[in-house]
């Protein structure tokens, strides 16, 4: 390929920094984090716990649906925390000022609580908000870092989250207001989650695709393999006629059973190994499953949790890959392998 037209050659990437710019030392970005740690400790120290107390017990006693609201970086934090009750089984919700106006206001009831998070109070949005959802009957909260605000004088409830000011040189980003109100927020919510006796089965269920989710949801019945896809074989089988069923299904064994599936043994990828040492001549073409298969192999049932498999696979005197599953009658009903479970996300 040809080189471009003058015109169409592309810029060279520029060499330097511009001249405007600093190097940032290690010691500047240390300091920051210091201030950072003395602001937020200065929250901590000057946090009015009777407030915090009584906003939380209101929550706690909401006996319908708690909204949350706020614009711009506020609206981010708000909506977060929203997400945090939702995940400990909390019912919440976020409520954009903008879209409420406009008719999402619908969702809101005389049941419900409404919190609005603003660091001044006097966020116009907010403020256009409140008479419309007053008027529904909603119990209004403010969540404010500045004090004597229009937002708070006009709700039933404000809590002040003292600021001593934002770690932008300006003091004016909200980087330290939004913490204090994640910080807030967030610890607001586990003290909930430890009033309403949440327990891990319960948090397990609204986090299914997480690892701690499937641990604790997960039934070996549910990840593991049944009907034509079990390695079966009879004990009077010959091992040499076994070795594509041995293969073909991917659980490194075959599972020995009787006429009414009930489980015999199991033979591995090892035992077969055992099997061609030990063997000579043609007395490997005579031996049959049964000869050489492992007798009290571990099992599992199929209502123990996935988790447990896993556990027992990997207990003393030493691992394994698979564990047969059998009813209260050892009847063969399925195959539970360590592949499968990492598979699984566990």
């Amino acid at each position: 390929m040809g080189s471009l037209p003058p015109s169409l050659d592309l810029p060279s990437p520029p060499l330097g920094k511009p001249s405007h710019l600093q190097l940032l030392s290690e010691t500047t970005l240390l300091n920051l984090f210091k201030s950072q740690q003395s602001h937020l400790n200065y929250f901590f120290q000057n946090l009015d716990f009777s407030q915090a107390l009584s906003f939380t017990q209101t929550l706690l006693n909401s006996r319908g649906t708690i909204f949350f609201s706020g614009v711009g970086k506020s609206g981010f934090v708000a909506s977060k925390i929203s997400q945090t009750l939702v995940s400990l089984d909390i019912r919440s919700s976020f409520l954009s000022p903008l879209d409420a106006l406009h008719g999402d206001i619908g969702a809101l009831s005389s049941a419900d609580v409404l919190v609005l998070f603003s660091k001044s109070g006097s966020t116009e949005e907010l403020l256009r908000l409140l008479p419309c959802a007053r008027a529904k009957g909603v119990y209004l909260i403010s969540v404010t870092s500045v004090s004597n605000n229009a937002l708070a004088n006009a709700c039933d409830m404000n809590v002040h989250l003292p600021l001593e000011r934002e770690l932008c040189p300006f003091d004016l980003a909200p980087v330290t207001s939004t913490a204090i109100q994640m910080v807030f927020g967030d610890t607001v919510a586990i003290s909930l989650m430890g009033a309403r006796n949440l327990t891990k089965e319960q948090y397990a269920a609204n986090h299914p695709a997480g690892r701690i989710g499937k641990s604790l949801i997960f039934k070996v019945k549910d990840v593991m393999k049944k009907k034509d896809e079990l390695p079966i074989c009879k004990e009077g089988d010959l091992i040499m006629e076994q070795l594509v069923e041995l293969s073909s299904k991917g659980c490194g064994c075959l599972l020995v059973i009787d006429n009414e599936y009930h489980l015999l043994g199991t033979f591995t990828d090892g035992d077969l190994r055992r099997t061609l040492i030990k063997a000579s001549g043609e007395a490997i073409f005579k031996l049959r499953v049964g000869d050489m298969c492992n007798r009290e192999p571990r099992t599992i049932g199929p209502d123990a949790m996935a988790v447990e498999a896993m556990q027992k696979m990997e207990s003393p005197p030493s691992p394994v890959q698979f564990l047969p599953v059998i009813d209260h009658q050892n009847v063969l009903i399925g195959i539970i392998t360590l592949h499968g479970l990492v598979s699984a996300g566990l």
